[in-house]
């Protein structure tokens, strides 16, 4: 990294869009990202070839963010859309970790940069369990009314789309916010989702809520466990008791 020439941008705002930035920030976002892409090949040169856990790339992330910490999260967040830009996993932590950074400055725009992000960006599972549970399973804990934006996504084409609807809202399940986001809404539109990562993903969702409400899982898996395929359904109970495990098998 070009240390003394980065020390001169800080001061620049760098909210950016390819082609329209002036050229101090179009320098400041082109040293970020230099600087990350060296740090990332480092990392893999010892051993050589080595593939960076998850872990060493939120290291590396926390070394790289103390150049833009600070800056407003507009500005964050547009180094955060070059780094999915690149297009390559550890990029994507990297920019999710960012965004994650600047949750005390979330507002009224951060949705829709979000979700575009999560159409536009995340292919996998893994990418959008990262994004989800953290960045913007955060931001709807903020606004839990957010999560009627949500419903909209379970009927998208792209598998990680419908996951996300139920990921989502684990964060407000862990925190206590589930009567306000409505999980089980989620689950009964993706109940016989043809992609097993979905079916995954809600069963995951439901696990967690089995967590702080035992008897309205058991009841709702009761419910449904003529129509809920196995894979979901297991993975809803996996939380359960002994007895109650029985009890759903049957």
């Amino acid at each position: 990294m070009d240390r003394d020439r980065l020390r001169s941008l800080s001061n620049v705002g760098c909210v950016y869009t390819t082609g329209n930035g002036t050229p101090e920030k179009e320098e400041f976002m082109d040293i970020i990202i230099s600087a990350a892409k060296a740090e990332l090949e480092s990392a893999r040169s010892v051993p050589p070839g080595n593939r960076l856990k998850t872990g060493d790339i939120r290291k590396i992330s926390a070394k790289i963010y103390k150049n833009v910490k600070g800056k407003p999260v507009d500005d964050v967040l547009s180094v955060c859309g070059e780094l999915l830009e690149q297009r390559n996993r550890p990029m994507g932590i990297m920019a999710y970790d960012f965004a994650y950074r600047v949750r005390k400055q979330y507002n009224d725009k951060t949705f829709a940069v979000f979700e575009s992000w999560l159409e536009n960006y995340v292919r996998g599972w893994g990418d959008c369990d990262d994004f989800c549970i953290h960045a913007f399973g955060e931001l709807i804990c903020q606004n839990t009314k957010l999560a009627e934006n949500v419903i909209a996504w379970t009927k998208k084409e792209g598998f990680w789309m419908r996951r996300a609807a139920a990921v989502v809202l684990i964060p407000s399940i862990w925190h206590n916010q589930y009567k306000e986001t409505h999980p089980l809404r989620v689950s009964d539109i993706l109940m016989a989702d043809g992609h097993y990562l979905v079916l995954k993903g809600y069963g995951w969702m439901l696990k967690v809520l089995s967590t702080k409400e035992p008897e309205l899982v058991m009841e709702y898996l009761l419910k449904n466990k003529a129509v809920m395929p196995r894979v979901a359904y297991r993975y809803a109970l996996e939380k359960m008791d002994a007895a109650v495990k029985r009890v759903l098998m049957q």
